[in-house]
């Protein structure tokens, strides 16, 4: 094997490790639905001039926010069976290289942001970051079960950020965008943290099924539901949308909440699992669904 091939093989797996730092399926969620609100921001077809570049810094800031996030919570990844396979905990990588490269592609991320779409996208982004990275992880994660409830906002700001990247305001559209991911966040995350409620206690993370336990955390998922589904609703009646979104959301409403009911009636470790899953293509389709609408709308 000769040098060019090991230093290419070197470079591949070099590239894969801050690859996998960031995130990269969460940050693809974050940047469809970011994405889908540029859309939906438009009548038209948003300019490619913005597209790109807004596209490309929010990804590369949503890359920082999950590095800095592996950073500052390693030793709780290192004791999880979701987690210890990342780059920290397995010691791939270090802090140092860590925190050089969250920096550099942060900071690429707001300058594009800032100087080639509009300073407001730039300075919600920079929020958005600091919410995540600081708020969430640092201060709400390991203090209170209403760590995901409060720190949901941070999550649920990709698709105002791409509304206020091609229309540099923010409109009662792009808040409604926001309360769904918002809502959506709680029965999300608290679908995974009761199949993984030993893992959390384990690694002293206060999460609500180690808090207050399965029952209520049910309870909780199934009410939580519930107002998503109200809020799915507000895309039609504020007029934003047409049929072929409300045809979607009722199904996939439906959907969620047979999941809901299904697991605060008679709980599994299996059904939970299956509950999380379907929140990311429900949460997925809803979105596409909007698009679809936008452009077919009747």
């Amino acid at each position: 094997m000769t040098a060019i091939t090991l230093n290419l093989q070197r470079t591949a797996f070099n590239f894969k490790i801050f690859f996998l730092l960031c995130k990269p399926r969460v940050t693809s969620l974050i940047v469809f639905t970011a994405v889908i609100g540029m859309f939906l921001a438009e009548p038209g077809m948003p300019s490619w001039a913005l597209l790109l570049p807004a596209t490309l810094g929010i990804a590369l800031v949503s890359g920082a926010a999950a590095a800095f996030n592996c950073l500052i919570e390693q030793k709780i990844d290192a004791v999880m069976a979701r987690t210890r396979a990342r780059p920290l905990p397995r010691g791939e990588v270090n802090n140092l290289q860590t925190i050089l490269f969250a920096s550099v592609i942060g900071g690429a991320g707001l300058s594009l942001l800032y100087f080639w779409v509009n300073p407001l996208t730039a300075w919600l982004t920079l929020a958005t970051f600091f919410g995540y990275a600081v708020i969430y992880t640092v201060l709400l994660k390991p203090a209170t079960p209403l760590n995901i409830v409060i720190g949901g906002a941070s999550g649920a700001m990709p698709p105002l950020l791409g509304w206020a990247a091609m229309s540099g305001s923010i409109s009662g559209e792009a808040l409604i965008l926001f309360l769904i991911i918002f809502a959506w966040t709680p029965p999300h995350f608290w679908a995974l943290a009761l199949y993984r409620r030993e893992e959390y206690a384990k690694a002293g993370v206060p999460m609500l099924p180690v808090t207050h336990g399965e029952e209520f955390t049910r309870l909780h998922i199934l009410l939580y539901t519930i107002i998503l589904v109200t809020i799915t609703v507000m895309p039609y009646t504020y007029g934003m949308s047409g049929l072929i979104y409300l045809a979607a959301a009722v199904v996939l409403d439906a959907g969620f909440l047979y999941y809901a009911v299904r697991l605060y009636l008679k709980y599994s470790d299996a059904l939970s699992r299956q509950t999380f899953r379907y929140s990311i293509t429900y949460l997925s389709l809803l979105f596409a669904a909007l698009l679809l609408d936008h452009y077919f709308k009747f």
